[in-house]
């Protein structure tokens, strides 16, 4: 099974996405061979958490099986989140400039789900450290290290953060991310830690898809990467997988 850890539909103000509809993912999902897909809605990242996450569980309805829904916590807006029916939560402390660590995000955690959360290597609200510091706050919770800091520079110091903490993963989307380097990160954090991930509709699925696809692994560990070890991240949620 392959499984995308990473994934939207909607439209960013300033970043072209020629298209933005589930029905476009799909249609490359198929194509590639992709089971299913969590998503977060773009206007739930950006303005409106609430009616981004009704947006995304009527996607998800419409095409049953393909897409998990990471509902988005807004920590400004106390956001509603649910238990039933979902991968788990997404958050986004740069664009809510709310640091990861912040006790406004500490419903998120009580709930126990799964995180994905955008990580940024020297950001003062996701740099990697913080991540350490929530993992270790809370073991039970599985905690997704979007974009594994984004930034080259930093890739190895996050995979040596998350192989201290059991329950940290890194997420491999980003346009700065290579083949190269996802095997890199399976030797440093163990390929048991790292989920595959396409940022898509943000980036190109086929360019996301392809760099893990294509990277020196052995198939084992590749099986891991690409849908295994979010599978065992997800037993927990109910959102379901096809």
């Amino acid at each position: 099974m392959i499984l995308d850890a990473h994934g939207h539909v909607g439209t960013w103000p300033d970043f072209l996405i020629p298209d933005p509809t589930a029905e476009g993912l799909v249609s490359l999902m198929d194509r590639l061979g992709i089971d299913a897909m969590g998503i977060s809605h773009l206007l739930g990242v950006g303005p409106d958490a609430a009616e981004g996450n009704r947006l995304a569980f009527e996607i998800a309805e419409r095409h049953p099986g393909r897409f998990g829904v990471w509902q988005v916590h807004n920590p400004h807006h106390r956001t509603p989140l649910v238990t039933e029916g979902v991968w788990g939560v997404k958050i986004h402390p740069d664009v809510h400039q709310c640091p990861l660590d912040d006790p406004r995000y500490d419903p998120v955690w009580e709930l126990g789900l799964p995180v994905l959360a955008h990580g940024q290597t020297d950001s003062p609200w996701s740099d990697p450290a913080r991540f350490a510091v929530v993992a270790g706050r809370h073991p039970d919770v599985p905690l997704l290290m979007g974009h594994t800091g984004l930034w080259p520079y930093g890739f190895a110091r996050a995979a040596r953060l998350a192989a201290d903490h059991a329950n940290l993963y890194l997420e491999t989307c980003g346009s700065k991310m290579t083949g190269r380097w996802i095997a890199r990160l399976a030797e440093l954090a163990g390929a048991d830690r790292v989920v595959f991930g396409s940022d898509s509709c943000f980036l190109d699925l086929r360019a996301g898809y392809g760099r893990v696809a294509l990277a020196p692994l052995d198939e084992a560990d590749r099986a891991l990467i690409q849908g295994g070890n979010l599978a065992r991240v997800l037993a927990r949620s109910s959102g379901g997988l096809p």
